[in-house]
């Protein structure tokens, strides 16, 4: 499954399918606005639609006051002139004005969606794609998709209707004339076609590679530390200038795409302009046409070329639109496969924290081997049990299952007897809190990560918590104490002090079951002994999973599973397995992660 969503991001499934039936996907975001949307193309089309009159008026002039040199009859239509020039202007001013609003709007729903679908997802999905992919999406792609809707889309309209409606003047003013017209806007068409089908597919590498890089950008600022110890930032450098040159490769297909598409359209309606010149001299030399006709199929074709050749701008805007709703709905449409259940149990009240995990099985996404088998253990209300094992058994592993990050593959968990499986999600995990051997921060105050799990929480009991992770004292000397903004992912932060302000998120309000990745890693002996006293009297008021490395964190434990080859291999207290155990004696004699 991993395999499968990393290639999505490298190919649409089928890159010759339009991306028409995507776009139409949006309509129900779109339907609210509709009116404010049909009402921008309606101004737009009064106001494209009044420059046609023009070259009616122009006729009108160089065929009767000039030609008849009654000059005194010239005011009126020059006024119409005026007037119409100034609803071209009022068009365009009340389009911009009306689809501003619903287009933003349009941009921060479909944004809000994405990130509401991204944070439904399992972890194992989130594993699949790159970073950068997701970054791209939630931002470039977005602001395609809210140009496309306030521009590309009603102008692909606007200007269809404008060269039709052109054609018909043209006709009308003189066949002959709007034959030559017709005529060449026929191989415009098979143009148009061609150019979709090819640049649709080129546009969807651009865009991915685009992610691609972005992801390599991310990596590189988060692993800047990392790339700079090992003086590896020039490798790193040279990967991205390949990344970016084939990424130019592609831009490049797309300019020569573009400007073969531009040269043809803007070629074709120069050439009309010059047929109509030609037959329109010879007509007027015949005594066939008036020169007020020619003139004005003139500037009626010179008129009709900014649609025509805005054209292939507007198709190039279509296809980037749908490639981005194609990766916009990859997303959206991925399975959740970690959601409520159709009828939600409850835990009993109150709920005592007992926690059995039931013949637990769990194998990864990719298919590979097993990672847990047959996991069978019990940990009564306020016990704590430690978790230990040598790296690569599936403690980490186990106890991402306990909040459902992951969901067993076999067997079950239970909290109090209810399968966490038939719990809704919010009330399982305000029971259930986590700290992760790495902690993560958020670029927020202290106060704010702290309190993330427990928003309601008084200074008091921040400060409580505080204390127990032994972190009030760097908190207070920080430039403005609990409001201090820590920075992305906590980097001006030592390990030890994330870890700490971790743990006292983990610990705030004294929830009922926690589960702690080996929270004292990062710490001193010293910290970590003060960390210890503080946590006795909390894990005694809560059902406690603890994965512990060392063995001064094991014997905080009111007894200790040894995890062996993804199964419970023994069960005691840390003495006790310390005697009976020459697996336990070897795992607390050589792991030290």
């Amino acid at each position: 499954m991993l395999a499968q969503a990393a290639t999505a991001d490298v190919a649409p499934a089928n890159p010759k399918r339009p991306g028409l039936s995507a776009l139409a996907r949006f309509w129900p975001f779109i339907e609210p606005a509709k009116w404010r949307f049909i009402g921008a193309v309606v101004f737009s089309l009064v106001s494209t639609l009044s420059g046609l009159v023009i070259p009616l008026v122009t006729q009108h002039i160089i065929d009767g006051p000039i030609a008849h040199r009654h000059f005194s009859a010239l005011w009126w239509p020059t006024l119409l002139v005026f007037g119409l020039g100034a609803l071209d202007a009022l068009g365009v001013w009340l389009r911009r004005l009306i689809v501003a609003r619903p287009s933003s709007q349009l941009e921060i729903t479909l944004r809000a969606k994405l990130f509401a679908k991204l944070q439904s997802l399992s972890i194992g999905v989130h594993d699949g794609w790159d970073s950068g992919q997701l970054l791209s999406r939630a931002v470039q792609d977005m602001s395609t998709l809210r140009r496309f809707s306030a521009f590309a889309a009603p102008f692909l309209v606007i200007n269809t209707i404008t060269i039709a409606v052109g054609i018909v003047v043209m006709l009308f003013l003189s066949w002959p004339l709007g034959l030559v017209v017709v005529i060449c806007s026929i191989p415009v068409l098979f143009i148009c076609k061609n150019f979709q089908q090819k640049y649709r597919i080129v546009s969807r590498l651009a865009q991915d590679q685009t992610g691609d890089a972005a992801t390599i950008v991310e990596e590189s600022v988060q692993g800047i530390r990392i790339l700079k110890a090992f003086g590896r930032s020039g490798h790193l450098g040279r990967r991205f200038i390949r990344q970016v040159a084939t990424l130019r490769g592609t831009e490049l297909k797309k300019v020569h795409n573009e400007a073969t598409l531009w040269a043809l359209i803007s070629g074709i309606p120069a050439i009309a302009i010059g047929l109509i010149l030609a037959i329109g001299t010879w007509s007027i030399t015949a005594d066939r046409m008036t020169a007020g006709t020619v003139v004005a199929a003139i500037t009626m074709a010179t008129f009709l070329q900014w649609p025509t050749i805005s054209l292939g701008f507007l198709l190039a805007e279509l296809n980037n639109a749908g490639t981005a709703a194609d990766r916009y709905w990859e997303i959206i449409d991925a399975p959740v496969d970690i959601q409520n259940p159709a009828t939600p149990r409850t835990l009993p009240v109150p709920v005592s924290g007992r926690l059995e995990f039931r013949g637990t099985t769990f194998t990864f996404p990719d298919g590979s081997a097993p990672v847990l088998r047959d996991v069978a253990l019990s940990i009564e209300p306020g016990e704590t049990v430690a978790l230990v094992g040598v790296t690569g058994s599936g403690k980490t592993a186990l106890t991402t299952l306990v909040p459902r990050l992951y969901d067993v593959t076999g067997g079950s968990i239970a909290i109090d007897g209810v399968d966490i499986r038939d719990l809704d999600l919010t009330e399982l995990r305000s029971v259930v809190t986590v700290a992760f051997e790495e902690p993560i921060l958020f670029s927020a105050s202290v106060r704010e990560n702290v309190s993330l799990g427990a928003p309601t929480a008084t200074e008091s009991e921040i400060r409580q918590a505080l204390d127990l992770a032994q972190a009030t004292d760097f908190v207070e000397g920080l430039p403005w104490g609990l409001d201090t903004r820590v920075g992305e992912q906590g980097m001006s932060l030592s390990g030890g002090q994330r870890q700490r302000l971790a743990l006292a998120r983990a610990v705030l309000g004294t929830p009922r079951i926690m589960v702690l990745d080996d929270p004292l890693s990062a710490l001193d002996v010293n910290t970590e002994a003060k960390v210890q006293a503080g946590l006795k009297a909390v894990l005694r008021e809560s059902t406690t999973l603890l994965v512990a490395h060392r063995p001064s964190t094991a014997a905080l434990a009111d007894r200790v599973a040894l995890l062996d080859g993804g199964t419970i291999a023994a069960v005691g207290t840390h003495e006790e397995l310390l005697a009976s155990s020459a697996r336990y004696r070897y795992v607390m004699g050589s792991v030290h992660v």
